[in-house]
């Protein structure tokens, strides 16, 4: 497959997998040890193959073309079903897990990087596969042998469909306020009531049945999210044979409809003495949970950085096509148009387009590969890393597509050109699996501060180790960053009042995601060095951008931090109109 694709870049994958990552190594524990970078690449190239001939090709339908509800069923255009049967045969869904339950033991990291291109290629239709994924993860590690058979397998092999079932119209992310109810039954089964809100993958015919995930208060049960309990819930019962019976109390209220990944069902779900089972034990529904919304808030993560890759790519290869203007230095009008690639903005666009993509694809891999190489200190720098994983592309990425549509010109913003849909898509990533400003109160309030600061102390001890073997003069301003933000981060805290601390978290998520990429970017560096080509010369150019023109940003953040501000925190509300 040596093709240029619009839809990911093999290239930067293999550049990041083997020449920085060395997920080759990872062959020498003995759960990888079957493998070998043949098989990696075996999977790649299927999943490259799959995503351009299967998915890709019904994004802009799924798009035009969103699911319907009748009163009844769900109606979704059939394309959507074909790709993920197609999906679930190849061995992906399952690729990743023991081989006892049909898995092939591929490293998390290589699994993350063949998704992406599912990501990059439908997002709306990949989303199912990710939800799918993600619950039966969780139900693998919490559940019960019973319900790995009943529930896990039939996902696994494609049968069944997944969902996280949190939220709730009134309590939208506050799931302390969650109030759907679960009563024992006294057959070891409980009946749960209540609705839930804003369920991706909630209702629709493309599986034998779904398995709903979904958090709910016993009762007599504490307030607060120490009370919440996690329950499988499924659509459909199913029989001890393994078959699917008749409807649960599970119905669908509504469907919401948004503006991206159109074609993922959006549900009002409402559950009415639906029969549930308890997942592991009661009160501890949220920290089972966690399971699958760290897992999740990196796909969300991992899902910006390839909507705004395509869409980078998509710009690039139009602006080396789309003739148009002359060179700032060209007064004849006779003299031909050049391709807008050799305008400065055109090219201030594209380079930092390149400078977040490639950046925030890194993060993310380098985030897989922590998990493949669990341990007390991994663990704890990915603790850390979460909030910025997930929050950083959603906007930076997001970014990389607004750049897009505007290196398109007027073509940009209408639907003859994908760009425009892949902004629209990219625009929920702030807000799916916990909104930006939850996740810069997750870094500032808990992740920095847990432990006594020791997982903010291990990060900045990993940037500064890369600083110091880079070129002096991108390595010193990481340097200085590093000792910036820590003694920010203690001037926060020195008051203990968290009203305060966290008045401008945001700011402060915005700041240390730019030292992560700014630490990303000079790891890639050093993996370039030596090395010739304009491939290497890419990765040159754009680490030296970051830093000189994109880590500058964080000056002024931590200004505002430093100075104590608390505006936001004690204006009133009624000054705003």
């Amino acid at each position: 497959m040596t093709a240029v694709s619009k839809v990911l870049s093999r290239r930067d994958l293999a550049f990041l997998l083997y020449e920085w990552l060395d997920v080759e190594s990872l062959t020498g524990r003995e759960r990888f040890a079957e493998h070998s970078r043949e098989t990696f690449d075996a999977f790649l190239d299927v999943s490259q193959q799959i995503a351009e001939r299967d998915f890709a090709p019904h994004n802009r339908k799924n798009d035009l073309h969103e699911p319907t509800f009748d009163g009844e069923r769900v109606e979704i255009i059939p394309e959507v079903s074909r790709a993920l049967r197609v999906f679930a045969e190849s061995g992906l869904l399952a690729a990743t897990l023991d081989e006892k339950y049909g898995g092939s033991q591929l490293p998390l990291v290589v699994g993350r990087a063949c998704f992406l291109w599912f990501q990059a290629a439908n997002t709306a239709t990949s989303a199912y596969a990710m939800l799918t994924s993600g619950n039966a993860h969780l139900l693998l590690a919490h559940g019960t042998e019973e319900q790995i058979r009943t529930y896990v397998e039939p996902m696994i092999e494609g049968r069944f469909t997944g969902t996280m079932c949190l939220s709730e119209p009134q309590a939208g992310s506050a799931l302390s306020d969650v109030l759907t109810r679960a009563v024992p039954a006294g057959d070891g089964s409980y009946r749960v009531s209540g609705s839930k809100m804003w369920i991706s993958g909630g209702d629709h015919e493309l599986s034998e049945n779904i398995v709903h995930l979904v958090l709910a208060r016993v009762a007599g049960a504490p307030a607060g999210v120490k009370g919440l309990s996690l329950f499988i819930v499924p659509k459909r019962h199913v029989h001890p044979d393994g078959t699917v019976g008749e409807r649960n109390g599970v119905s669908l209220a509504g469907l919401n409809h948004k503006m991206g990944y159109r074609g993922t069902t959006n549900a009002v779900l409402a559950f009415d003495d639906a029969t549930g089972y308890l997942v592991g034990e009661e009160g501890r529904g949220l920290a089972y949970m966690f399971h699958m919304m760290n897992e999740a808030r990196i796909g969300v993560g991992a899902g910006a950085v390839a909507l705004g890759y395509t869409g980078y790519l998509h710009a690039l290869a139009y602006a080396r096509e789309r003739a148009q203007g002359r060179p700032l230095a060209d007064k004849d009008p006779s003299a031909p148009p050049v391709a807008i690639v050799e305008h400065p903005d055109v090219r201030r666009m594209l380079l930092a387009s390149k400078a977040y993509v490639e950046g925030g694809l890194a993060l993310v891999l380098f985030a897989a590969k922590l998990l493949d190489e669990r341990s007390e200190e991994n663990d704890l720098l990915l603790d850390v890393l979460t909030p910025i994983v997930k929050a950083w592309p959603a906007q930076w990425c997001r970014l990389a597509d607004d750049h897009a549509i505007q290196v398109h010109g007027g073509y940009g913003y209408t639907r003859e050109y994908p760009v425009e849909q892949f902004y629209r898509d990219n625009r929920l990533n702030s807000i799916h699996e916990g909104t930006d400003g939850i996740q810069a109160l997750d870094l500032l309030g808990r992740k920095v501060t847990m432990k006594g600061g020791a997982g903010l102390a291990l990060l900045l001890d990993r940037i500064r180790a890369t600083a110091a073997e880079a070129p002096a003069d991108l390595g010193g301003p990481v340097l200085a960053a590093c000792d910036r933000l820590a003694a920010t981060t203690g001037k926060l805290w020195a008051s203990g009042d968290p009203s305060a601390a966290l008045a401008n978290a945001t700011a402060y998520l915005d700041a240390a995601g730019h030292l992560v990429i700014a630490w990303i970017w000079l790891e890639q560096l050093n993996a370039a060095a030596g090395k010739e080509g304009d491939f290497y010369d890419g990765k040159r150019l754009a680490a030296r951008y970051f830093v000189t023109h994109e880590l500058p940003r964080i000056g002024p953040m931590l200004d505002l931090l430093d100075s104590g501000d608390t505006l936001l925190r004690d204006m009133d509300d009624a000054w705003l109109g």
